[in-house]
């Protein structure tokens, strides 16, 4: 892998193991120099047709939040605008829904579209179908370069695409740096599926 990887993140607002590696990968991405392609995808769609609906509410909710974000990326114009774009309000929503415990959808919209500077009305994607072709594409394609029975954050480095990490808290610092190139290098080797080992805490945001 060179110096300047090609890094894509897919994820879905709502999930807060998503947001913690979120938050981890970006920090990585500021201390090494290269930029990440940010990707909203669905579990609303991942899990279409499962018969536990515990979750649905939520899955709802991220839904409505990935339209806004793709409706945002598209209103930027393509490449690198449109990325720092989706990645901006992304933040923006996660920090209001997952360190704040929120889950008021409209206000939320509201005060990240405004905290990046984007126009008021693109909050009316969340109830319009017209970003969902994309959200599928996006979740179809993630699930397609990660392989099945996988759910967020997908991650591709260099057009190798694994699940996770979950990890919480996110880890800073040097030890940020430490996962990452651990991370990279585990991806790299062909052959390689799964290393996992079952969680004893919950999301741990501070």
């Amino acid at each position: 892998m060179g110096n300047t990887p090609r890094v894509e993140f897919y994820f879905d607002p709502i999930c807060p193991w998503c947001w913690m590696t979120s938050r981890w990968a970006q920090e990585v991405s500021e201390a090494r120099g290269f930029s990440i392609v940010w990707n909203p995808i669905s579990l609303k769609i991942i899990n279409e047709g499962n018969s536990d609906d515990s979750h649905a509410e939520h899955h709802a909710a991220g839904h409505r939040f990935g339209r806004v974000v793709e409706a945002a990326r598209v209103a930027a114009g393509e490449g690198a605008e449109g990325d720092a774009v989706v990645g901006k309000l992304y933040t923006e929503i996660g920090t209001r829904v997952h360190p704040g415990g929120r889950m008021d959808v409209e206000e939320i919209l509201a005060e990240s579209l405004a905290a990046v500077g984007l126009d008021a009305g693109l909050a009316a994607a969340a109830d319009s179908d017209e970003s969902d072709e994309q959200l599928r594409a996006n979740t179809t394609h993630a699930l397609d370069i990660a392989g099945p029975d996988v759910g967020v954050p997908i991650i591709s480095i260099d057009g190798v695409a694994f699940f996770g990490p979950v990890v919480s808290p996110a880890p800073t610092g040097d030890m940020a740096l430490k996962l990452w190139d651990g991370i990279a290098a585990a991806a790299s080797v062909p052959g390689f599926y799964e290393l996992k080992r079952g969680r004893t805490v919950g999301p741990q945001f501070g």
